[in-house]
Order: structure tokens, then sequence, then C-alpha cells
């Protein structure tokens, strides 16, 4: 918008549009079936951005507020992790109508999306160097916290024993989508060496002897396996609570049919 450009029409899925100063020529039609990633909301759209004429940061308001339906943890304040937790934990906040404060706040010159590099040390610096603790909020308080997602959870766990190390009481933890369990074919946030790397694989592999068995029924939020998983990770990163959105919620909040949203890498489903 700080260009001045007005949005003219949404390309359909696969659609290419030649662009030229003089006007624009479509070289290739939509096709008929659309899956557009819903991760786009979750996180790596830019909050001014919409995508299918739907705000990003709307979208992240409505992931908040459709967590704090489903709790009724006592806490102190809510908290989101920067940046893309916080329109999250905004939503969870004016629900619950619970003092929203900021921790942590971040540090972004010279510093990338700590997701994207390949190698994991890389990928700690980036996250420890990017967020700047707040003592005087943390000591003494019982803290929630709405992030995008818990990825391979390695930063989680290292900003969850700040926050302790700090004098938090408790930490809580709300995911704003559900459990990665597949591995996307896209984005390299899922697509590395091996996946264990994700936090719900890891945990299935602690709990099954094998990271790929019964992937249907840990998918599923009201299994028996899917609470087993989630107790597994709320372990391993040390954190009071844990609670992830439910996919039925998420896409509510977005607005779209399921069938026109990718949620492969929560549920196996996909066009691909």
């Amino acid at each position: 918008p700080n260009l001045g450009f007005e949005i003219d029409k949404y390309l359909g899925p696969g659609e290419i549009v030649f662009m030229t100063a003089d006007g624009h020529e479509q070289r290739k039609k939509p096709s008929e079936k659309m899956q557009i990633c819903a991760f786009l909301w979750v996180y790596y759209g830019y909050p001014a951005s919409s995508y299918e004429d739907i705000n990003v940061e709307f979208v992240r308001n409505r992931c908040g507020a459709a967590l704090a339906r489903e709790d009724e943890v006592e806490i102190d304040y809510v908290a989101g992790i920067p940046d893309s937790g916080t329109g999250h934990a905004l939503g969870y906040a004016n629900q619950r109508q619970k003092p929203y404060i900021r921790p942590f706040v971040k540090y972004t010159p010279t510093w990338p999306r700590s997701f994207m590099p390949q190698d994991q040390s890389i990928r700690d610096l980036v996250a420890k160097m990017k967020l700047i603790p707040n003592k005087a909020l943390i000591e003494g308080n019982r803290i929630l916290f709405c992030e995008d997602s818990i990825v391979r959870g390695t930063q989680l766990q290292d900003n969850v024993q700040i926050l302790f190390d700090f004098g938090a009481l408790e930490v809580h933890m709300r995911p704003a989508c559900p459990t990665l369990i597949y591995p996307c074919e896209y984005l390299n946030f899922s697509t590395s060496r091996s996946t264990l790397d994700l936090a719900g694989r890891k945990a299935i592999k602690a709990l099954e002897g094998a990271e790929d068995k019964y992937l249907d029924e840990y998918a599923k939020s009201n299994s028996e396996k899917n609470a087993a998983m989630v107790d597994s990770i709320k372990q391993r990163l040390r954190l009071t609570s844990l609670k992830y959105q439910k996919l039925e919620n998420l896409v509510e909040a977005i607005g779209l049919p399921k069938e026109k949203l990718c949620t492969h890498c929560w549920d196996g489903s996909s066009y691909f």
C-alpha cells in the first residue's frame, strides 16, 4: 500500500500473468482446484497482506480468540513470541480480557527469519540474538505465550529456560496451529534432513519406537495418541502447559472451505 498499488485481482491457482507498463496478459488460465497454504496466515504472511482477500492480521486475531475460547488456565499475562505470535496473542488477550505484555522484544537489524537456515547452530544463533528478554515483566508472573507454531522446538526450549531463569512462575504455550506432523513438499521449514527434526515426529518416535506409526491417529486433536504426543512435547520443552490449535478452529479462523486450503503438514491431506 505504501507504493500506491491497488488490488485488481487475485491470481488463481497456477495462473500465470505477464505484466508490462501497459497492462497485463494472461499466459495460463487458473486451475479448477485451489489449495492455498494455510501457513500464509499462521506464520509467513505479512500482517498487512491479504490472500484471497482475507487479511493476515485479522486471521491471527481470530486464531488467538479461538485458542482462548478453548482455555481456562489461570494466568497473569498474555504475550506473543514476536513477530508472528503477536497477532495471535492479541486475539487471545482480547477474548479472555487478560492484559497483554511484551516480555520479549525483538532486535531485527541484520537477523533473518530463524526457521530459514538449514544449519541448526545458525538457527539457534539467529533466534538467540533476535529476542531480548525483559526481566521486569517476567519475574514472579504466570505468562501465557501465543506462538505461530512449534516446528523443531529447539529455540522455544531455550526461550522457556530463559523465562524460568528470569523468575517466571509458570510458562504456558498456545501454538496457533496444530502439531506439525507431515513434512512440507515446498517449504524448507519442514523439509530438513530428517522428519525427526519436527517436534511432533520426535515425540511419536519416543512413544512408538518409530516416527511414522499411526500418523492419522496422532493428527486427530481429540485422540489419546494426540494427547500423549502433546504431553511428550510439553515435557521436553519444560512448559507448564501446552495446548495446540484445533485444525477445525484454524480453518474457521481463515474463513475458506477446508478443501481450498492446504493443511498437509498437519493432517497429511493435499492434492499434490
